[in-house]
């Protein structure tokens, strides 16, 4: 008889449940990892609660689209991964199983954990912050001494407040509608909060920047904030589309003000492949270096048995002053 494990099944649109399910074999090249914690990431909410970029009929596999993961490799077929070794996980999105007790995945897709104090749930964070640092790089602008601006304060964009500021950004501005995010902003680096939900952001920032910031960071992943992101920034400015919209519908924008404002826009996914993933590396070092406590943002955490409930915190962050929402196995 087959052994069985826990996870997480997408069974519907907003229908995430626990489940169990045979422990799969590995092919040539792959790993197994013992799952120990997996965080929901905001494009796993784009996926789950609102059905956007679903690849696959309902339901899905298992384990999907879980992608932030730590663990233990049980299986390995691949030559530069051994057994027993513990490991942050970053498979692609659209292949992993990440909310699952055992996962499959190309070794290529996990970096061992480094020895020291800060907790293995902490250095979890690293996958998400390896994200915004290859982002970064890949579209570089610089922001020294300038004003910028992140929209959204989840764990993404909380990372990029940190991330700009250790860049050299002369004054940051974050706004969120979670005033437990926009306390932790403070911490991350962010000169200047705005909770969206008290004020007019537009009229806010206004008064502080006069034309507007110099660079806007769009790390929400809706509709409305890709396009209010349009008109936040400065004439000239810069734009980075960082978050993953909730609709695989077009976003109306704009263009003739894009047009006549002179913006530059841009946007960059793919860190996985990014060669020795270099970008995961920096995130773990810094981590684990205790150059960056991101132990607030592990607000929220589930058993997988409770990951209807994990999710259904993450997609409305706000009442439970949600940062981040992790299952442990």
């Amino acid at each position: 008889m087959a052994e069985m494990m826990r996870a997480g099944q997408m069974l519907g649109i907003n229908d995430m449940r626990c489940v169990e399910t045979p422990i799969p074999e590995i092919g040539d090249h792959q790993i197994l990892v013992r799952t120990t914690m997996a965080s929901i990431c905001g494009s796993d909410l784009h996926v789950v609660c609102h059905g956007a970029g679903v690849p696959f009929p309902l339901p899905c596999p298992h384990g999907y689209p879980g992608h932030e993961g730590i663990g233990e490799v049980v299986r390995s077929n691949h030559a530069g991964v051994a057994e027993g070794t513990r490991v942050l996980c970053f498979p692609f999105a659209g292949a992993s199983e990440g909310f699952s007790e055992y996962q499959r995945m190309h070794g290529k897709y996990v970096l061992p954990l480094p020895q020291c104090d800060v907790p293995e749930e902490q250095l979890l964070m690293a996958q998400q912050f390896g994200t915004i640092i290859f982002a970064a790089r890949q579209r570089p602008v610089d922001v020294v001494g300038k004003t910028v601006l992140v929209l959204g304060q989840g764990s993404a964009g909380l990372f990029w407040a940190y991330w700009l500021k250790r860049q050299g950004a002369g004054r940051l501005i974050a706004v969120d509608l979670s005033d437990a995010r926009l306390a932790v902003s403070k911490q991350m680096g962010a000169d200047i909060t705005i909770n969206a939900g008290e004020v007019d952001v537009m009229e806010a920032v206004r008064e502080l920047t006069g034309a507007g910031p110099d660079y806007v960071v769009e790390a929400v992943g809706r509709r409305e904030t890709l396009y209010q992101s349009i008109d936040l920034v400065r004439p000239g400015g810069d734009l980075l589309w960082f978050g993953l919209p909730d609709t695989d519908d077009s976003v109306p924008i704009s263009f003739a003000k894009f047009f006549r404002k002179k913006l530059t826009a841009s946007s960059t996914y793919g860190a996985q492949d990014e060669g020795d993933a270099v970008s995961f590396r920096t995130a773990l070092d810094l981590i684990a270096g205790g150059h960056l406590d991101v132990s607030p943002l592990l607000s929220h955490v589930y058993p997988i048995e409770q990951i209807d409930t994990a999710f259904a915190v993450a997609n409305d962050p706000v009442p439970a002053g949600a940062l981040k929402v992790s299952v442990t196995f």
